[in-house]
């Protein structure tokens, strides 16, 4: 049986102990911060262009959607499934193209496909 008493010892102790005084921590937190001379920034950003990297004007920016204010719908029954990497993919750009909720665009393929299948 394994022994216990020692772990019982350390749970009445004083937890984590006093903080460190003023000379024990680190002071790079009040030190100023540097940034790179302006000459070197734009040296490196040509070279990068030098170097075939293209420049960040050239592409579409990337947009972070937020699919929390994307979820309101005051629908109340979970429906959970796994879909594939691209389906996911695609349901999301043409949920986000139109404007539509993710169980918006899931009610509209529902009913589309019912109307081509022939149910009521």
């Amino acid at each position: 049986m394994a022994d216990l008493s020692a772990l019982k010892n350390k749970s009445k102790s004083k937890g984590l102990g006093s903080p460190p005084g003023p000379d024990e921590y680190a002071t790079s937190l009040n030190s100023p911060e540097v940034a790179p001379a302006p000459d070197i920034a734009e040296a490196v950003k040509e070279s990068s262009l030098a170097a075939g990297a293209s420049e960040q004007s050239n592409q579409e920016p990337y947009i972070k959607r937020d699919g929390r204010s994307m979820r309101k719908t005051n629908r109340t029954i979970p429906f959970a499934t796994r879909v594939s990497a691209e389906f996911d993919q695609r349901f999301r750009d043409i949920a986000y193209q139109e404007d539509l909720k993710i169980v918006e665009l899931l009610e509209k393929a529902l009913q589309a496909y019912a109307e081509k299948q022939g149910y009521k």
